[in-house]
């Protein structure tokens, strides 16, 4: 029978297992409670589903399972602990889009957007319901959006967006450089789009994560952390799942939930790049900071940038500021060792400092990175192995807090459900376009960030190469 195991030099779909003590661990997994000690798996034993990886997919996933079928013995299986991957490093934005924003949708599935649109709504409200009945106290906050310009291109480009996103259902307002200027005081904003509350959200994502193992504990789930899964074969028409300790879990049916550290799984490296994004957090702001900048109504912000920054204020009044760099490791690289890269907090540092001037003299002690799981059309893709017995779902490419919940229902769809209509959908069949293997790999993905900084660099006007991707509808973006 088949198997697939860890690559020798792989740090594998849970590496970030050895970097338990870095110091680059995320502000929010640093600040919050890790929760109840969960032991890693000391003997082997059956289960009907097991599920690899504890973060946002495998837990919703697991969520999503029980409340089919609460009879289900559902085992989780986690190399580090509860979130330690992209669930607890994330910027904490949660965004009701499935398709990585509505011009992505129009380009890549104009004849699903519709439903998507809506089955992206009705899960960031379901989301939003889940913390409240299930008293997650995440820090959530439906803010809304706050997309800048900053360069003068792009003040037209968001004029000409209003109308198109109206057409689909999706309500901006435009902002002059007066009005963005006051409601956020930064000498570099042109132009803003302000999406009203209602499908977009700023949390804590750890204190999220954590909440839905909890929830998952309450309704029988068991989670084993510490447990990293090297291989998944064919076992008697089952599944068995073997782990570094030498034990195994066999079960009916296995999920893999570990998203940008898929790279164990071989047959999944076509489909995604793992790219390294980085953050900072700064000091809590005083109430005389808080007012040089405005930003009453808290929004989440991003730059037009294809180079982008997103920043937030957290509900200690901190700003969280990342993006930019968007950084490919040679061979899928992943691992705790590129957690930190200090030429990347200092470009961002030095870029904080030129929008907001006013805190020049705020300090940020909180810096790491973490990676994002990127496909070529930017939107998760899902699949099946081992004769149906195995199911996946990856790459979300940086806004996978909320679509996670809904990849989830979907992933219990295949297992449980296999009539649904969201199935057939191709937003669900279809695969990206692969990546290229090694060097090729490497060589286009920075020949493409060169090409969008570039763009950005020259009035948004995409070169040659850029251009030949849009037309195969391959991208690349964090």
């Amino acid at each position: 029978m088949p198997a697939w195991c860890l690559d020798s030099d792989d740090a594998a779909g849970n590496a970030l297992a050895e970097a338990a003590d870095s110091d680059a661990t995320s502000y929010w997994l640093a600040a919050s409670a890790a929760g109840p000690d969960r032991p890693s798996l000391a003997s082997d034993r059956t289960a009907d589903i097991v599920i690899v990886g504890a973060g946002f997919t495998g837990l919703w996933t697991a969520i999503a399972l029980m409340d089919r079928d609460p009879t289900l013995r559902v085992v989780v299986l986690e190399a580090a602990t509860v979130g330690y991957g992209a669930s607890g490093r994330n910027g904490g934005f949660c965004s009701a889009s499935l398709t990585h924003g509505l011009a992505n949708g129009i380009r890549h599935f104009p004849d699903e957007l519709a439903v998507l649109e809506r089955e992206g709504v009705s899960n960031f409200q379901a989301l939003v319901e889940f913390t409240r009945e299930h008293e997650i106290d995440c820090a959530l906050e439906e803010t809304g959006i706050l997309d800048v310009a900053d360069r003068p291109h792009q003040v037209e480009e968001f004029r000409t967006w209003v109308d198109e996103a109206a057409g689909w259902g999706e309500e901006l307002d435009f902002m002059d450089r007066e009005r963005i200027r006051a409601e956020v005081h930064s000498p570099l904003w042109l132009a803003g789009l302000h999406r009203p509350p209602g499908r977009d959200a700023i949390l804590d994502p750890a204190k999220l994560v954590r909440g839905l193992a909890r929830v998952c504990e309450e309704r029988g789930v068991t989670i084993h952390e510490g447990t990293r899964v090297t291989a998944v074969e064919r076992h008697a028409g089952r599944v068995r799942v073997g782990t570094a300790g030498g034990r195994f879990v066999v079960a009916g049916h296995v999920v893999v939930a570990t998203s940008a550290y898929s790279g164990w799984l071989r047959r999944l490296s076509a489909h995604f790049v793992p790219v390294y994004d980085y953050v900072l957090v700064s000091d809590r702001l005083s109430a005389e900071q808080l007012t040089s900048i405005g930003w009453e109504r808290r929004q989440g912000m991003a730059d037009a940038n294809n180079q982008f920054h997103y920043f937030r204020l957290t509900a200690d009044n901190r700003i969280l500021w990342g993006g930019y760099d968007a950084i490919y490791y040679f061979g899928n690289g992943v691992g705790p060792q590129y957690d930190r890269r200090p030429t990347t907090f200092a470009k961002l540092e030095a870029q904080f400092r030129v929008t907001f001037p006013q805190l020049a003299d705020v300090g940020f002690p909180y810096r790491w990175g973490g990676a994002i799981d990127t496909t070529s059309r930017f939107t998760v893709t899902f699949g099946q192995a081992l004769a149906g017995r195995l199911t996946y779902a990856l790459g979300y490419t940086g806004l996978g807090v909320g679509a996670s919940r809904w990849a989830g229902g979907i992933v219990r769809d295949f297992i449980l459900r296999p009539d649904s209509d969201l199935l057939r959908l191709r937003f669900v069949q279809s695969r990206p376009i692969p990546f290229p293997p090694e060097p090729l790999r490497s060589a286009a993905v920075q020949a493409v960030r060169w090409e969008l900084d570039r763009a950005d660099r020259n009035e948004g006007r995409r070169g040659l190469l850029l251009r030949t991707l849009d037309a195969l509808g391959i991208g690349f973006d964090s």
